[in-house]
């Protein structure tokens, strides 16, 4: 089955339900595509900034938790920037890099990512796209709107799919992808 025939129906839900469609399916092509590749591929860069497709996998889910439990519900989280390497907490005035310890399978991450996916999915079901994010967390004076937070997440899983496809084409592994 290609990649674009899991594509949410266009004549799908709207809303809330449109916006859950296209983060899952997104999410687990990403997750699928790193998923694919050989155990060396996964830890490999091939690109000139240096990530690996696992740290992507890594970098995603600890983006969307940070945007959607942490950004939106206010909860608490286990190092929401633990995808990066910094020496000192986050800031994005400061350079880092995405990292894995080499004992984190990229399997275990892409369960992670799913039950993320499971938690947004039910943050979207439960409230209404108007619904600001709680003040606290990681938004304290101007907390976003949850249909803006989804706009912003699904940018960046776009961004970073295409990124991955680029570093696979380059591999030799998979042919490019149809557009």
């Amino acid at each position: 089955m290609a990649r674009d025939d899991l594509e949410p129906d266009k004549h799908g839900p709207a809303g809330a339900a449109r916006w859950a469609a296209y983060l899952d399916w997104v999410r687990q092509d990403v997750a699928d595509t790193v998923l694919a590749l050989p155990e060396e591929e996964r830890r490999t860069t091939r690109l000139p900034s240096g990530w690996t497709p696992i740290e992507l996998l890594s970098h995603v889910l600890h983006m969307e938790q940070r945007w959607f439990v942490w950004g939106f519900l206010g909860e608490p989280v286990a190092e929401p920037w633990g995808d990066w390497d910094v020496d000192e907490p986050w800031d994005p005035e400061v350079e880092g890099r995405w990292v894995v310890a080499d004992d984190v399978r990229a399997e275990d991450l892409a369960a992670r990512l799913a039950a993320i996916g499971e938690r947004t999915s039910a943050i979207l079901r439960e409230l209404p796209l108007d619904t600001r994010a709680s003040p606290g967390g990681r938004f304290a004076a101007d907390p976003p709107t949850l249909e803006w937070i989804c706009f912003h997440v699904l940018a960046e899983y776009a961004r970073h799919a295409g990124q991955l496809d680029v570093a696979v084409e380059i591999t030799g592994l998979a042919p490019g992808r149809d557009g």
